[in-house]
């Protein structure tokens, strides 16, 4: 049986979501890391146009797209450690909070952290240099090429350019931490779905993952002047203390 790969982009908080889950796992495989833009071609190759971005992870002979699939799938071939509650009521509470963060959070926290990234010319040419293969990474002309390249990128990809959608997005994240804050006022033992780490935890911890920058997570640089000025007050708030302790107690390093 050939090892599992994971394709990914090291910086997105999706492919964090899948990291964590085979890190939790003790899964062993391979990961792959195409230069950003070409992965849009290879996710829909790999997938038969079922998906057009990572993570997508090849596991026995499947190609599985969407973080969401690839836990489900590791779920089921790789059942212990869980992710899913035996008890039916626990695991469908899980469930919706997966889905809450995947669909209130996750696009809004990355389209907030592009938009502010791409008017800090450094910084996206640093960020997207460090993405480039390692031959090219160094080369004179690589770094402004980059980032280059990262600006017009992010701007077509994920329509970051407009101030309302930045707006929009913050307005998104304050009240998926208002809700995180809540469920956790109720949370059993510092978990948000039953007393022991699930799925709940995992996405909540690793979509949030570019408010906290924790350790064990990717390694991201500073945040743009704007971008630090919105997070410095939410960092204070009990779901952004919960981050990094649940990250500090479940975030193996990889197998």
């Amino acid at each position: 049986m050939s090892e599992p790969v994971l394709w990914h982009i090291p910086v997105s908080h999706y492919s964090e979501k899948a990291r964590w889950a085979l890190a939790h796992k003790h899964v062993e495989h391979e990961r792959r890391a195409p230069i950003p833009g070409a992965h849009m071609a290879i996710a829909l190759w790999l997938t038969r146009g079922a998906q057009k971005t990572f993570p997508v992870l090849q596991l026995e002979g499947e190609n599985v797209g969407d973080s969401t699939a690839i836990i489900a799938a590791l779920e089921q071939r790789f059942p212990d450690p869980p992710l899913y509650s035996s008890d039916p009521a626990e695991r469908a509470r899980a469930l919706e909070l997966e889905e809450f963060f995947d669909e209130e959070l996750g696009p809004h926290i990355r389209l907030l952290a592009w938009h502010e990234l791409r008017t800090d010319s450094e910084q996206m040419a640093e960020l997207s240099r460090s993405m480039l293969p390692s031959p090219v990474r160094d080369l004179g002309a690589a770094r402004a090429a980059a980032g280059r390249f990262g600006s017009t990128y992010v701007q077509v990809r994920f329509r970051v350019a407009g101030d309302d959608a930045a707006a929009a997005a913050r307005t998104k994240i304050v009240a998926a931490l208002d809700r995180l804050d809540a469920e956790l006022e109720r949370a059993d033992g510092g978990y948000l779905a039953g007393g022991a780490f699930s799925v709940a935890d995992l996405t909540a911890g690793s979509l949030f993952y570019p408010l906290v920058n924790p350790p064990g997570g990717p390694s991201l640089p500073d945040p743009p002047a704007r971008l630090d000025e919105f997070f410095a007050p939410l960092r204070e708030r009990p779901g952004a203390r919960w981050i990094g302790e649940i990250y500090a107690r479940h975030r193996e390093p990889a197998a």
